[in-house]
């Protein structure tokens, strides 16, 4: 009974392997269309609704809409967004909460979306880079906010 079973295994699998095979030699003979792209001369269109990386924009002015609410650290499934925020004292006197820096690993990003769609203000968006090949890991840590940024005028 055993033996009957891993001798059908064995049929299947080498016929499995035989189809394949065929049809892969049958595009090496004769290709019907090229579906491989000479990847640095020709860059593929990615979709619009591709998510390559989180970014945070910043105007002319060096301003962004970050308030430091926190919101995107907390919809982050696996930590990788982590926002480390400061108090600041306005001319009148009051404390109002900004944010100091704002640290993306991406590395331990998944991509998911979920910290764009929580972010109250549309502070950060996903961009459509790519090409995150690096050497040393530790250069996919990213500060987004700019040195010397600050929140801009009218968002609370």
């Amino acid at each position: 009974m055993f033996l009957k079973e891993y001798i059908k295994d064995v049929y299947s699998g080498v016929k499995s392997l035989l189809i394949g095979m065929r049809r892969t030699g049958k595009y090496f003979i004769t290709p019907r269309e090229i579906i491989t792209e000479q990847y640095p001369e020709f860059r593929a269109q990615l979709s619009e609704r591709f998510r390559g990386e989180v970014v945070m924009p910043h105007d002319e002015k060096n301003e962004h809409a970050c308030t430091g609410c926190t919101a995107c650290e907390l919809a982050c499934p696996n930590g990788t967004i982590k926002i480390i925020t400061k108090f600041d004292i306005q001319p009148d006197g009051k404390k109002k909460k900004a944010i100091d820096t704002f640290i993306y690993h991406l590395e331990l990003c998944t991509m998911c979306n979920l910290c764009i769609v929580a972010c109250p203000t549309d502070a950060i968006k996903m961009a459509q880079n790519f090409e995150h090949s690096v050497f040393d890991r530790n250069t996919l840590t990213k500060k987004l906010n700019n040195p010397g940024s600050k929140i801009r005028e009218g968002i609370e």
